[in-house]
């Protein structure tokens, strides 16, 4: 199987998020406290690709707000590239985060006129530059307008030398799941890798099961179509050929931020494998297997801690590049 000589790097196009969750000790009758912690899905995964060992960039538009500082420190310290990001005026998002008893995270967004979706053609075409083998995006910043339709222009140029990865990340609070039914078609004909979880399925295909998804989406031109099963693991389908990988079991604590983080080993261990930079010609059944077993474990380890906050590549025995899996749990 082909091994590259270094370690491949991935641009990440997207949002920053402040996920704003209530801190019931400090709360009360009359008082709300807050904790504000650094997300959104774009942003969520570019830390966790850095955090692997991934040379990542990422595209964003920050704020010069005081979320704004926030996301860019994270980013910096979590070892990403923001060569290429724009200094926005527009105020930045803010996403209310009330989790229950399981976990799970549900969300208020605040995000009108926010500095994600305010891309402009000039600001796309000065990124261009980059030698990346993989563009990631999608979440809020592909389906927000006026910025969404230039991503996805911007996606159609970058696809002629890049492996182009897409995370819908359906937020029906924010964008009826009708705009994204209509947009998933073209952003399949745009994406060599989809990745989406189970709730995203039941928004974009209602009644539908996982595989006849894959198969539609496949017959729109996604090569490769990864679905999340939560503590069930993934399905993964190449050109219709299907993988399943387990979840490690672990005390969740919560869910926010897993699917990026899968998205982020996923695409990790591909570049690690040589894979990407094309259309995953040379990618085999066993490959893919390898791969969606290590996004499982990185997720897995995401959960196991509050907020999103992905693994350092040292503190569960990795290294750059070609690396052994995560120890099961």
């Amino acid at each position: 199987m082909a091994r590259p000589q270094a370690p491949v790097s991935v641009t990440v196009l997207g949002e920053c998020v402040a996920d704003a969750f209530t801190d019931p000790v400090r709360s009360s009758s009359d008082e709300l406290a807050l904790r504000a912690l650094p997300g959104g899905g774009p942003a969520n995964t570019a830390v966790a690709l850095a955090r692997l060992g991934t040379p990542t960039r990422f595209l964003g538009r920050f704020s010069t707000d005081v979320f704004g500082t926030l996301f860019r420190a994270r980013l910096s310290a979590s070892g990403v590239d923001l060569t290429g990001s724009v200094t926005a005026p527009e105020p930045s998002t803010l996403a209310v985060a009330d989790l229950d008893d399981s976990g799970q995270a549900t969300y208020t967004f605040y995000a009108d006129s926010a500095a994600d979706w305010q891309w402009t053609d000039e600001e796309l075409a000065a990124t261009q530059q980059d030698d990346a083998a993989c563009l990631h995006t999608g979440s809020l910043a592909l389906i927000r307008q006026p910025g969404g339709s230039r991503i996805e222009d911007h996606l159609a140029k970058a696809r002629e030398h890049v492996t182009v990865s897409i995370d819908p990340n359906v937020r029906p609070l924010l964008v009826p799941p009708a705009a994204y039914r209509e947009r998933l078609p073209h952003w399949c004909a745009l994406a060599d890798i989809l990745r989406l979880s189970e709730d995203d399925l039941a928004l974009l295909l209602p009644g539908v099961g996982a595989e006849e998804a894959c198969d539609t989406w496949h017959a729109a031109g996604a090569r490769l179509v990864v679905i999340t099963l939560g503590g069930r693991g993934a399905l993964a389908s190449l050109d219709g050929l299907r993988v399943t990988v387990a979840a490690p079991a672990i005390d969740v604590v919560d869910t926010v931020g897993a699917g990026d983080s899968f998205t982020a080993g996923l695409l990790h261990r591909l570049a690690a494998l040589g894979h990407l930079g094309g259309r995953l010609d040379a990618l085999s059944l066993e490959d893919l297997t390898d791969a969606c077993s290590f996004a499982a474990r990185v997720a897995a380890l995401t959960c196991s801690v509050p907020g999103a906050n992905p693994p350092l590549a040292d503190a569960v025995g990795l290294k750059a590049g070609v690396a052994g899996l995560l120890p099961h749990a």
